[in-house]
């Protein structure tokens, strides 16, 4: 249990810091004079944790499972010690102003969160049979929401008041140093608590070259789906070049590892009817949570006219839905088995929150928004640990780990691809419905070109009547697409066999040391 509980607390601090940054970029933007990169201090923790997610399952396979955690942990730590100094001691050789450290210094918190979220599931994977997992990884789902609802809070505390707690250094700072405590924390608790959990095979030899051409295919892939579409449109040199580049490394690295004897990724997974519906269905929900979260404040501030204070804490509900539809799911499939009835159970309480969402009218009271996101969170709830349960249900020990982080990596680049598709939608149907004498030409154009997170009535007061029925059409036909990513989500569930839950590990972690 203390190594459960340090493992936890890892997987917090990255999850944490997935969203107690978001409050305190206005601030960092203004300090460090970076408005024109802002949206890079996002993009590159993004695209390091995506593409690092494989390459660690692939080496917990190999190697000490602490070792792996501790690494990822300690990487993540100075990674976010760096952040906190970005800007600093001003410009650097190489490195260039405060703007650039904190968009290369992110990236390395990147590499080390990536281990933080694909570790805890493989451990729990090490520590407790089938049979009773569900209850301990109903926890990761509750660690997630916890931090959903905390990191603005905290992150927009630190960042108001918490200039002068440490004597001349800025709030927006602790926002980064806090990790150190609470690190520090977890990784006592990993290193005198957590047994090795080394392979029960000796280790091959890495593949160097598959992990480059990952990375190389990742990377470019992720960027031009964070690419603005109202700017770099689908068919714009820049996206269709990193398109082009992802899709010829990733080619690459499909055809080395089907021939090479130790792959990152064993492709045989796929002839595992679990391992393949499964995280198929984890892509599309991937795409579905981040199509509620990133989008409903839209329609707290442009529709109802809500401040981006209430828009944020109208997401508390939601958060507080994953929580609670996250452990009892956990808890009801390690007491009856049957993890499949309550992964169909969830998305169809999915679909009913969605189905509100999208047909709300434009004066709908914002306690009932409340209720409609709430929903929503205890359907996403059951999603978090009952399908990764499934996979390693299904999964030799010796590839619990490629294949534990292989369905973290599909709700990520799901939910990467989703939310660019989604803004898309979103784009071109305020291009269509948003008039140009609602705030003039040149404030039309703002909206189409820049993208839809910028027009903001929060200032002025409610949004004009137009304006508040274009926004309106707007969100509500991504909610009717992010419906359909559910169907297909609730059809590829169906597909999944429910094989009976083990009732003993394959391992004993304790024996191995």
């Amino acid at each position: 249990m203390f190594t459960f509980g340090g493992i936890l607390l890892a997987m917090f601090l990255g999850s944490l810091d997935q969203t107690i940054v978001s409050t305190a970029l206005p601030r960092i933007v203004a300090d460090l004079h970076g408005l024109d990169r802002f949206t890079w201090v996002a993009t590159a923790y993004l695209v390091a944790s995506t593409a690092l997610v494989p390459i660690y399952g692939k080496l917990a396979d190999m190697y000490s499972r602490r070792t792996i955690e501790v690494t990822a942990v300690s990487i993540f730590l100075v990674g976010s010690m760096l952040c906190g100094l970005a800007g600093e001691f001003g410009p650097l050789p190489l490195l260039g102003d405060g703007m650039n450290q904190l968009v290369l210094f992110r990236a390395v918190q990147g590499l080390g969160g990536a281990g933080l979220f694909a570790m805890a599931f493989i451990i729990i994977a090490d520590l407790f049979a089938p049979a009773e997992r569900g209850r301990y990884q109903g926890f990761t789902g509750a660690v997630f929401g916890t931090s959903s609802v905390l990191g603005p809070l905290l992150g927009g505390f630190l960042t108001d008041r918490g200039t002068g707690l440490i004597p001349g250094v800025a709030g927006w700072r602790l926002v980064f140093y806090v990790n150190l405590p609470l690190g520090a924390l977890a990784l006592w608790f990993i290193l005198t608590q957590m047994p090795p959990l080394r392979p029960q095979t000796a280790p091959k030899k890495f593949d160097f070259l598959s992990a480059v051409l990952l990375m190389v295919g990742l990377g470019p892939l992720v960027v031009a789906l964070q690419l603005n579409k109202a700017v770099y449109g689908w068919t714009s040199p820049l996206t269709l070049g990193l398109l082009a580049v992802a899709a010829l490394a990733l080619g690459l690295f499909v055809v080395r590892s089907l021939r090479h004897e130790n792959p990152i990724l064993n492709f045989g997974l796929f002839k595992n009817t679990v391992f393949r519906t499964a995280n198929g269905a984890l892509f599309l929900m991937g795409g579905a949570f981040l199509g509620v979260i990133i989008f409903e404040p839209l329609f707290m501030v442009n529709v109802l006219g809500e401040s981006a204070t209430r828009a944020g804490i109208s997401l508390i509900p939601m958060s507080l839905g994953v929580v609670t539809g996250s452990m009892l799911a956990g808890q009801m499939v390690s007491r009856f088995g049957h993890y499949k009835r309550w992964m169909l159970a969830g998305l169809s309480l999915l679909l009913v929150g969605l189905s509100l969402l999208a047909t709300m009218p434009v004066d709908v009271p914002y306690y009932r928004v409340l209720v409609f996101l709430a929903i929503c969170g205890l359907g996403l709830g059951p999603t978090m640990p009952l399908y990764t349960l499934a996979v390693q249900n299904a999964t030799e020990p010796a590839l619990m780990g490629q294949a534990t982080s292989a369905s973290q990596f599909f709700r990520q680049i799901g939910g990467a691809i989703a939310a660019s598709v989604l803004g898309t939608v979103l784009t071109l149907t305020l291009a269509q419905h948003l008039p140009a004498t609602a705030a003039g030409p040149a404030a039309r154009q703002t909206v189409v070109a820049e993208g839809p997170a910028l027009p903001s009535a929060a200032a002025t007061g409610r949004p004009n009547e137009q304006v508040r029925q274009a926004f309106s059409k707007a969100v509500s036909r991504v909610y009717f697409c992010n419906i359909f990513l559910v169907v297909g989500g609730l059809i590829m569930t169906l597909f999944i066999p429910e094989l009976p839950l083990r009732k003993a590990n394959q391992r004993v972690p304790v024996a191995v040391e």
